[in-house]
């Protein structure tokens, strides 16, 4: 037994979401990624003497709507506390943010695993701005600052010490990014800083109580590296004790060249940051309406939806995930079966030949061309026998694809896709193919029955697809038994 099994990971994850507003969470300036450096800044953004900061109401509502999907409760009276720490990066040298009164609290975000099903629970969700950004790698001597992303609007998701492994982490952190998309809050591209995780690690041995020592992963930018930083530094940690070490509380970062951890501080704790009400910004209440028209105007919830298509249209735990991964995909499934009940079908369409076509084209599903009730009637032309499903997902897919003012049945027509069911010129392709393959006939008379589907293969060649697949294997069976 390796001495790793003696212990145990507590893991807590921070989550910087930064919220799709179009202006910063207490100045008009806007938010756009891309722009030349410090051109989205203001003397607010600036922190001038004299400015006076005002709440974005949006970024309320989208705080409120992250919380509401998390089950968290919403406090109804809020206000922002000055966090004092100085950073280049900051420029009023305090970052504005909630303290004792997180908008949300409590809650939770479920997560699948192969372990199973499992609710990680939620300390709060807090808003805070976000500051700006140091550039180290423009000049040798100098480091650069860019304020365009100061005072960007933020929420802040924090978990209870609730995790217990790398992987667990990285299932939450794909649900998340999953929600807060979902959600219009924000669009999770980790890769440009818009969300941004913090992992709270720690080692203690099995059946203790109390946390060990923790150290802080800083700004990992993917879900990658997410699970390969707790992964390095459950190990780190370990080996630290068990060789007689200490573990000591301090700020690390992730080098992803190597997936290792490095130090960079020793950690503040709380009290350093003198946190106090911040007083050039009112307190605000919510009220029960305002949080009401938010959560009436939510769409269904992904939990909510795989619930619906597992238990209700019967598809598969797979099948069922597979949908509900994205927004998009939902929705377009959503308004298929409005047009069918064929549930399984829709779902082998949406995940197979309209996923395939969507991910080679780098286009969103809410881009694909063809309409949801096209795309029934196929199915429908199928289930009638009129058309096979390759046909369909080869020939007749692009042709809607190209020109998608046609109905399918009349593509089908025009394309010469229609099966044959007639069995009588089906019999003449059996006929043909049978009189060819006289030595395979042998051999299926013999008792390798499992030659069939060679046979049907070849009349689906002899009559370029038309040919009905299940008359064709009836009369191949009716044929080669006599």
């Amino acid at each position: 037994m390796s001495y790793h099994d003696k212990y145990e990971a507590v893991i807590g994850l921070e989550v910087h979401a930064q919220l799709m507003t179009q202006s910063k969470l207490f100045s008009g300036d806007s938010t756009a990624f891309g722009a030349e450096p410090n051109t989205h800044v203001s003397p607010i953004t600036l922190g001038h003497p004299g400015t006076l900061p005002k709440t974005n109401k949006e970024a309320v509502e989208l705080a409120i709507r992250i919380g509401l999907a998390c089950n968290c409760h919403i406090e109804r009276y809020n206000y922002f506390a000055r966090k004092n720490y100085f950073y280049p990066d900051l420029p009023k040298g305090y970052q504005v943010s909630q303290h004792t009164t997180p908008i949300c609290k409590g809650g939770h975000v479920t997560i699948r695993t192969a372990s199973g099903v499992r609710n990680v629970q939620l300390n709060r969700i807090h808003m805070e701005e976000d500051a700006g950004k140091s550039i180290h790698d423009i000049d040798d001597n100098n480091t650069c600052v860019d304020y365009n992303r100061a005072g960007v609007a933020l929420v802040e998701i924090v978990t209870e010490p609730d995790l217990s492994s790398a992987d667990e982490a990285y299932h939450y952190v794909t649900e998340l990014r999953k929600l807060v998309r979902w959600l219009g809050v924000c669009d999770g591209n980790m890769e440009e800083g818009s969300l941004r995780c913090d992992a709270n690690v720690s080692v203690r041995l099995k059946g203790e109580t109390k946390l060990g020592t923790k150290v802080e992963v800083k700004n990992l930018n993917s879900i990658r590296n997410v699970k390969k930083a707790i992964e390095f530094e459950i190990d780190r940690m370990i080996n630290v004790i068990e060789q007689g070490g200490t573990i000591t509380q301090q700020t690390r970062s992730f080098d992803a060249s190597n997936d290792t951890t490095f130090a960079i501080r020793d950690k503040e704790e709380a009290n350093d940051y003198r946190y106090f009400p911040e007083p050039d910004l009112p307190p605000f209440r919510l009220t029960e309406t305002f949080i009401n028209d938010i959560k009436d105007a939510m769409p269904a919830l992904p939990e909510e939806l795989y619930t619906l298509y597992h238990q209700q249209y019967g598809l598969s735990e797979y099948d069922a995930a597979q949908l509900c991964l994205e927004k998009e995909t939902t929705d377009y499934f959503n308004e298929v079966v409005k047009f069918t009940t064929n549930y399984k079908a829709a779902s082998n369409w949406i995940n197979g030949p309209v996923r395939q076509y969507v991910n080679e084209h780098k286009i969103a599903m809410d881009s694909f061309a063809v309409k949801p009730q096209q795309l029934a009637e196929v199915m429908q032309l199928i289930d009638e026998g009129k058309i096979n499903f390759s046909v369909a997902s080869s020939k007749l897919l692009p042709a809607l694809l190209a020109d998608g003012s046609k109905a399918p049945i009349q593509l089908a027509t025009e394309l010469n896709l229609i099966q044959v069911s007639d069995s009588n010129e089906i019999e003449n392709w059996v006929a043909e193919v049978i009189a060819k393959m006289p030595e395979k006939v042998a051999e299926y008379k013999k008792g390798k029955k499992g030659l069939i589907g060679l046979f049907v293969g070849e009349v689906k060649k002899a009559s370029k697809g038309k040919a009905d697949p299940k008359v064709v294997t009836t009369l191949l069976e009716q044929k080669l038994s006599g």
